[in-house]
């Protein structure tokens, strides 16, 4: 079984920073891809970015993309999030989710594994 557990969240004003963080166990493989979905208060959850486990590929969400950074650290079994120059509208719950293979990346149904959560509220 994978567990993930989120850190990092937090209140921040417009244009600051915050470093989110999924630490990964249970049976993990290369060929996992790694994603962080948000979801705002209202709304329904959205893509905001992914990484694949083997060969660190990325792909994010245009409205985040610039500003944020997914990376992963292989000897730590972590994935991280880097929000930089964040917004009110960033403001959500973010989840880290975890997809054994296959299915559309941006698509949450594709992902097999999730964490609680962690709110990120970001202040005009």
């Amino acid at each position: 079984q994978v567990q993930l557990v989120e850190s990092g969240g937090g209140l921040v004003q417009a244009g600051g920073s915050l470093r989110l963080s999924c630490a990964v166990s249970g049976r993990t493989f290369s060929k996992y891809v790694m994603g962080w979905f948000r979801q705002a208060p209202g709304k329904e959850r959205e893509f905001a970015a992914v990484i694949r486990w083997g060969d660190a590929y990325t792909y994010y969400k245009d409205s985040v993309e610039g500003r944020f950074t997914i990376s992963r650290d292989n000897y730590k079994n972590t994935v991280y999030l880097q929000m930089n120059s964040l917004k009110p509208e960033d403001t959500a719950v973010y989840y880290c989710a975890a997809a054994i293979s296959g299915g559309n990346w941006v698509v949450g149904e594709s992902y097999d594994y999730w964490g609680q959560g962690t709110q990120v509220t970001v202040s005009s």
